[in-house]
């Protein structure tokens, strides 16, 4: 251990804690009605989310820095990020219901709140437990396809129901199962999203339909894997 190994492995810590910053401008310019600017912002809250965690295994930060609970960091950014902006995002956006609005924008606050705190959200085979609260790709979607409010509704109750669901997601950086194929269509995806983004606020209807083959094929290949007939060893230990 040296002084020099000590401080990249807190630096990786401020990268990680960077997320925060990131989650407090992109309240300011969903404010401001900055759509196109949050959703860059969220985008780059999603880099730092998958990037963070290699960052700090290569680093050896649990060795050099144990007292220091990544972890925990990790899940107050993300739950800044993935749920308390999108769930700002889908009123301020005018998404939902006006009547309903405010309690559909509470239901993913609760619901995740209640999913994070699982002590096998990330289970110890790498897989997430329940719906794993992708509430900016759900505010992404119904915001760039214009569904109609009562079907958003809908979708934010349907999908903050599946955080109880004991179903498992795969942990695409860290699946023990179709890792490679899941990463690639990933960062495929990943840029068609960005191409969308660029595109706002008139987009591509071609484009948008056709990054929903990743979720697609993410939400299939998850509930197949959960499956205990098929997949023994995917089922919840």
């Amino acid at each position: 251990m040296t002084f020099a190994n000590i401080i990249i492995a807190w630096l990786v810590h401020f990268y990680t804690a960077l997320g925060a910053v990131v989650a407090f401008v992109t309240v300011v310019c969903i404010e401001q009605q900055l759509f196109q600017q949050a959703f860059w912002l969220m985008a780059l809250a999603v880099a730092i989310d998958v990037t963070d965690g290699t960052l700090a295994r290569a680093a050896k930060v649990k060795e050099l820095i144990p007292w220091f609970d990544g972890d925990r960091l990790e899940d107050i950014i993300d739950y800044l990020n993935y749920v308390l902006v999108p769930s700002l995002f889908l009123i301020r956006a005018d998404l939902l219901p006006k009547d309903d609005a405010l309690w559909l924008a509470s239901a993913p606050l609760l619901a995740s709140a209640y999913g994070f705190c699982q002590k096998e959200a990330k289970t110890s085979d790498h897989f997430f437990l329940g719906f794993p609260s992708y509430w900016n790709i759900v505010a992404f979607y119904l915001y760039v396809m214009q569904t109609p409010r009562w079907i958003n509704g809908f979708l934010v109750l349907i999908f903050s129901a599946l955080v109880f669901v004991p179903l498992k997601y795969l942990y695409p950086s860290r699946s023990p199962v179709l890792r490679g194929l899941t990463i690639g269509l990933g960062v495929i995806w990943g840029i068609t999203v960005l191409m969308i983004i660029d595109q706002l606020p008139q987009v591509s209807t071609l484009l948008v339909y056709a990054s929903l083959l990743f979720p697609a094929y993410y939400l299939m290949i998850s509930f197949w894997l959960s499956s205990p007939k098929k997949h023994p060893w995917a089922t919840r230990r």
